[in-house]
């Protein structure tokens, strides 16, 4: 999940022919189809049908205990019940791997700022219309991404995960997919990921296309399949029509605030915003190359000025309408990541009220939500459900 979280901080569902998905508004047609019936409990195997609802997503990994991405992340989000873990966010190296970071550029995440081999590496460019100062995965081979270690992202609101620092090194997206193997066969019971392409139009520009390298592991893995246990995402419609016609995946389209538009939308000169794509009309598009949506949580329940709850929104039954699951993000325990009504006190690192949140999203019927603390959102799952 990335920057337009705006951060303060398998039967899948089958796929029918709803009519070609228009991309752009010079009207570049794909004759693209999929559509998905909600997730429901079932047994393991049977794609998305068989995920427990609401489902747990660890929000790259168990991100409110360990620094994100890294396989400590990855597996303690398991260890504390996650039903999908997302590993990862997938951008390039210089020599075409795809790794697992929240962003291309680094210098949060890794201590690439403590290596002096690389100081001449760090750059300004525009990354999606933003100037971003730091360093680029796409400026460094895979050999040289592995000599660093992972740190704590938002160490103001996390300083415990600070003491993990330096400890795991960056995964790649191949890692990953050996590695779920290996923990399906450790825990005897099917581990799902969730990937995430991250700024395919601007790594598309640089020669290093992120679709055709994740479908060519997947297929190398035997993950490509309508009933694999990987879901792709992605902030772009256009990279998510790509995958459909590479891949059998589940697909999900992720959407930032009503006012935003996605960035292929902004280079393909396509006017339409979020709110755009919300509509009925905009939701039956989506339906004909996708199989959910992970829309910010405002776009569930809006707030008012004070940050509190205000009312939910008709996004859930309209998407559900339309055949969609909807797994919204992100549920954080931390006071500043709260509506207000959930805050308790107004230390950074001080956690709130997440319970009372969980339970105002859950009752909205939603089909999952992504969460840094997959412990929590498992209990609040639990009292849900029995409640």
């Amino acid at each position: 999940m990335g920057t337009q979280e705006n951060e303060q901080t398998g039967g899948t569902g089958r796929r029918a022919l709803l009519g070609a998905a228009v991309l752009g508004a010079g009207g570049a047609v794909l004759g693209l189809s999929g559509t998905a019936r909600a997730a429901g409990a079932g047994r393991t195997g049977g794609g998305l049908k068989s995920l427990p609802k609401p489902t747990i997503i660890g929000h790259r990994g168990a991100s409110g205990y360990r620094p994100e991405h890294t396989f400590g992340s990855y597996n303690l989000a398991l260890d504390l019940g996650a039903d999908i873990v997302e590993a990862g966010d997938l951008v390039p190296t210089k020599d075409g791997h795809l790794v697992c970071r929240h962003e291309p550029e680094i210098g949060g995440t890794t201590n690439v700022a403590d290596h002096p081999e690389f100081a001449d590496r760090k750059t300004t460019k525009v990354l999606d219309g933003v100037s971003t100062t730091g360093w680029f995965t796409e400026d460094f081979t895979l050999a040289e991404l592995k000599t660093l270690r992972a740190i704590e992202r938002i160490p103001a609101n996390r300083p415990h995960n600070t003491l993990y620092n330096g400890r795991w090194e960056i995964p790649t997206f191949e890692e990953v997919l050996k590695w779920q193997d290996e923990q399906t066969r450790k825990r005897g019971k099917q581990v799902w990921i969730y990937p995430e392409t991250k700024h395919p139009t601007y790594f598309r520009k640089l020669g290093l296309g992120l679709e055709e390298r994740v479908a060519k592991l997947l297929h190398k893995y035997g993950k490509d399949k309508r009933n694999s246990p990987v879901i792709l995402q992605s902030f772009e419609p256009s990279s998510i029509q790509r995958l459909n016609t590479l891949v059998d995946n589940p697909l999900v389209v992720l959407l930032s605030a009503a006012g935003t538009r996605p960035w292929d939308f902004v280079e393909a000169g396509d006017p339409r915003t979020v709110a755009d794509l919300i509509t009925p009309k905009g939701l039956r598009e989506i339906a004909g190359y996708a199989q959910g949506l992970g829309p910010t949580l405002d776009l569930i329940i809006t707030k008012k000025a004070d940050g509190s709850l205000d009312k939910p929104t008709t996004l859930v039954s309209d998407a559900h309408k339309v055949g969609l699951i909807l797994h919204p993000y992100t549920m954080r325990n931390e006071n500043p990541f709260l509506p207000a009504e959930f805050r308790k006190g107004t230390a950074a690192d001080g956690y709130g009220d997440p319970f009372g949140a969980f339970k105002a999203y859950f009752a909205t019927g939603i089909d999952g939500v992504f969460t840094d603390n997959a412990d929590t959102g498992v209990l609040a799952r639990a009292d849900f459900v029995n409640g």
